[in-house]
């Protein structure tokens, strides 16, 4: 692809190709011979609900490594640099496997991902060589199992080999450092909601997003940047292509929003979905989603040129990164902020759909609601709040520290 390079999805390194980014250099692919491209040759799946084999022979003894990751459910099988020789049919989703992708995965790597039903164990239960050696033979089975399992599994799950395989967010950065980008909601000829009292959601999002800054700031192992600094506007995919610029570790976007039940207040932690949680999650993303359209800015669903297999499998690892930082803000909020019921909620907003950075959304709090108007507007109460924030943003990154022990 013309004027492609390797991006490392959002320090997942899950690497996708991607249009270049100006100012950044292009990767040199290492070089691939006949000795080390490896090619399957035949595939099948047979199976159903409870337990599904799958065949595969190659060339020569493949180099397989078997992982596993949740939400949703799905084994991975990383190769290296791999041709899929055999027809695109001969793994239809089956049983227990409900979808299958597979093809390259960065330079010198290729990867297969089957996304389970429920809950499964996948062991490679046999390697055999076929007529007289020409053809190296590979099974799996997959086999129903519990959650507890399966967590197990997930948790057991290692990123990283003597080669190089992908890694996770926790072994990715050389340093200790992650990097925040803030992006205060709105801002410039985009005012956003409005209180009864005539407080503007652009402005209270940049108050909050500078006391956020301060508290990150001082916070150890943690640089931040912000989306905007002043009252300007910025289109959706702006404060995206920022964030990737940046190379941030997490994306933080900060909304006060109104709603048409003015009952209804407390803050509420948005994760990216295809699919909104519920009505008052779906109502929310289409308002954002379409701020940019008082200007006329250009939307982009799908800036860049990407592989399809590749972006599907980052935005899937990145979700997962998003989930537990939204649920160490919930527990930071816990007690001390007040929570909308069921705080933690998914929808398809824009802000949040960087495939390769992990992403939340904070609705601190709904300017249609006066209690939550009067918090919003109040120093203290955005001080302790951002200082509660950054101190989520702290457990999160123990936890990432903690997995590279």
């Amino acid at each position: 692809m013309a004027g492609a390079r390797l991006r490392c999805a959002g320090r997942l390194l899950v690497c996708v190709a991607v249009l270049a980014i100006p100012g950044r250099a292009m990767a040199e692919p290492e070089p691939v011979t006949s000795e080390t491209r490896q090619v399957a040759i035949a595939a099948r799946i047979a199976g159903d609900d409870n337990r599904v084999r799958l065949v595969m022979d190659f060339e020569r003894k493949p180099d397989l490594h078997l992982r596993f990751l949740e939400n949703p459910d799905r084994a991975v099988i990383d190769l290296p640099e791999t041709v899929f020789a055999f027809p695109e049919d001969a793994l239809a989703p089956r049983g227990l496997v409900t979808s299958i992708r597979y093809g390259a995965a960065g330079a010198g790597r290729a990867r297969m991902v089957f996304e389970l039903a429920s809950p499964a164990t996948m062991e490679l239960v046999e390697s055999t060589e076929e007529a007289e050696g020409s053809i190296h033979r590979v099974v799996f089975d997959a086999v129903a199992v519990d959650r507890a399992t399966f967590a197990e599994k997930v948790a057991e799950t290692i990123w990283t080999d003597a080669g190089a395989g992908p890694r996770s967010l926790s072994e990715a950065s050389l340093s200790d450092t992650l990097t925040i980008v803030i992006d205060a909601g709105h801002g410039g000829i985009d005012g956003g909601a409005e209180g009864p009292s005539g407080s503007m959601e652009k402005h209270i999002t940049l108050a909050f997003a500078e006391a956020l800054k301060e508290a990150l700031e001082g916070e150890d192992g943690i640089r931040v940047a912000m989306t905007r600094s002043d009252d300007s506007f910025l289109s959706l995919s702006a404060r995206v292509r920022r964030a990737r610029e940046e190379q941030a570790d997490l994306l933080i976007s900060l909304h006060a929003d109104s709603i048409r039940i003015k009952s209804l207040r407390g803050a509420t932690v948005y994760t990216l979905s295809d699919k909104a949680s519920d009505a008052v999650a779906q109502s929310l993303a289409e308002q954002e989603n379409g701020a940019e359209g008082i200007v006329g800015a250009s939307l982009e669903n799908a800036p860049e040129a990407v592989a399809a297999i590749l972006v599907d499998l980052a935005r899937t690892e990145t979700r997962v990164f998003s989930t537990g930082l939204a649920r160490q803000v919930l527990d930071s909020f816990e007690g001390q902020v007040k929570l909308i019921n069921n705080p933690l909620r998914h929808a398809g907003f824009r802000v949040l759909q960087a495939p390769d950075v992990p992403s939340v959304l904070v609705e601190m709090g709904y300017l249609s609601n006066p209690e939550d108007e009067k918090l919003l507007t109040d120093p203290e109460w955005r001080r302790s709040t951002a200082r509660l924030l950054a101190q989520s943003v702290q457990n999160y990154r123990k936890t990432i520290l903690a997995g590279r022990q």
